[in-house]
């Protein structure tokens, strides 16, 4: 298995949205914005932050986007990871997980905050293995309104 992960372009919104929609489909909540994603929503997440696309084979098979906050750019929020059905199982997320790390270490980002679904209290454990942890008198910014706020982690990072 050749695993490839490399920083998306403009030109990538389209399969960012389409594996977003992809990703969460059978996964998560019906009511996960993300079963609506956008080609511009994506377009602008890239424009104002990045992102990264997975690649199996040169297949596809996953992405990540991490916006800086608004009032601290040295803190980015990371959201819509996610793995296809295909290639589940096999610790592809963790990829992702580990290059956006690295790539913040290595642009001076002080640190990284996700959210994690009320649902899916499994992602806790994974993420405490990565250093995340939880820290509920934050908010998670790109929270979806309609549903019950997630579980914010954060990891403070270490300039490398």
């Amino acid at each position: 298995m050749d695993i490839v992960i490399r920083e998306a372009t403009p030109e990538d919104a389209q399969l960012l949205a389409h594996l977003t929609r992809a990703c969460w489909q059978d996964k998560v909540a019906a009511s996960s914005s993300g079963h609506h994603e956008s080609v511009e929503r994506v377009e602008q997440d890239l424009q104002q932050g990045g992102g990264f696309v997975l690649l199996v084979d040169e297949e596809p098979a996953g992405s990540v986007r991490w916006l800086p906050m608004e009032a601290d750019s040295d803190t980015w929020e990371m959201l819509r990871m996610g793995v296809l059905p295909a290639f589940r199982g096999t610790g592809l997320s963790q990829h992702l997980l580990e290059a956006v790390i690295h790539y913040a270490q290595t642009t001076g980002v002080e640190e990284l905050r996700l959210g994690v679904r009320v649902d899916q209290p499994r992602l806790l454990d994974l993420y405490a293995a990565y250093h995340f942890e939880l820290a509920p008198e934050l908010e998670y910014s790109h929270a979806n309104p309609s549903e019950p706020a997630p579980n914010v982690m954060r990891r403070i990072l270490k300039r490398m």
